[in-house]
């Protein structure tokens, strides 16, 4: 047999290289490496320029206010999804179509409309039960239970606990769905297994179907704890002193508005680019525990 002759492969790595490399450039994310110099360009602003500094300086007050009402909110909101979803899925005809109510009023108003309802209206009528409740029973002789809910008072509950409450009950609404498609997710024959072992549905629900559920969509409740970080500027139409509001008192006060929203942006922008890839790395590390 005669040798062949090799082709040279040198041409064709170089052309495979290549495309690797034009591939990379592709896919790397630019519009990331913008944001950062974005952000790195406007902090450096702030803290050069006396004004911009100044607005910072007045501004990052509100930064705890803004923190707290979002951590609040959204534990809230986790309790009322989760029993919202179970409802949804409930084969209590009740049950089912509380959930499903509750669901469709809150999805169906806007947010901003929500907030003012419940505040104004919503916390103020559950407060005026709870007082008629507790002299009800006060009349038949139940006193300290009646002197514990006439002791609720609509000028006591501040409007920063109203605006929590009015964002755990419209989120609630969003994470339901969240539970819901989540536990769907899971396969009938992990109800029956557990079922057959001797559990009660509390039990498996809780201990099999639960946790999975979760961890399958921890990557949205993490998106959605985004939103609503950012979400809860609305709360400043309250007059809530979060560093929306506190802009807003700053802008007025001073007519800086260029330094007073640029500075709001920023912040907002570094909190919520923070989270998300906070949320990208846990999501990363459910695939590769998968």
């Amino acid at each position: 047999m005669s040798d062949q002759p090799l082709m040279p492969s040198g041409p064709i790595e170089i052309e495979e290289n290549g495309l690797k490399f034009s591939k990379r450039l592709n896919e790397f994310p630019w519009w990331f490496v913008a944001m950062i110099l974005i952000a790195v360009w406007v902090f450096v602003i702030i803290f050069t320029r006396p004004s911009y500094n100044e607005a910072f300086n007045f501004i990052i007050a509100g930064l705890s206010i803004t923190i707290q009402t979002s951590l609040i909110s959204y534990g809230i909101a986790l309790i009322f999804g989760l029993i919202a979803g179970l409802g949804r899925l409930s084969r209590n005809i009740f049950f089912n179509n509380l959930a499903r109510l509750y669901i469709e009023l809150v999805r169906g108003i806007p947010m901003l409309v929500l907030i003012f309802f419940i505040a104004l209206v919503g916390v103020p009528t559950v407060v005026d039960g709870l007082n008629s409740l507790g002299e009800w029973l006060t009349a038949r002789g139940i006193g300290a239970a009646g002197d514990l809910l006439t002791a609720f008072n609509n000028q006591n509950i501040s409007m920063n606990a109203r605006a929590i409450v009015a964002l755990a009950v419209t989120y609630g609404a969003y994470l339901a769905e969240i539970f819901r498609a989540g536990i769907q997710s899971i396969e009938k024959g992990q109800m029956e297994a557990a079922r057959s072992l001797g559990m009660s549905y509390a039990q498996a629900m809780r201990y099999v179907i639960l946790p999975q559920a979760v961890r399958n969509v921890l990557p949205a409740l993490g998106n959605d704890f985004v939103a609503m970080v950012k979400d809860s500027s609305l709360v400043s139409v309250l007059a809530v002193r979060d560093i929306t509001q506190v802009s807003r008192l700053y802008a007025g006060s001073t007519f800086r508005f260029r330094e007073a929203y640029v500075t709001l942006s920023i912040l907002y922008l570094t909190m919520t680019v923070l989270l998300s890839l906070a949320v990208q790395a846990v999501e990363r590390r459910l695939r590769a525990d998968e």
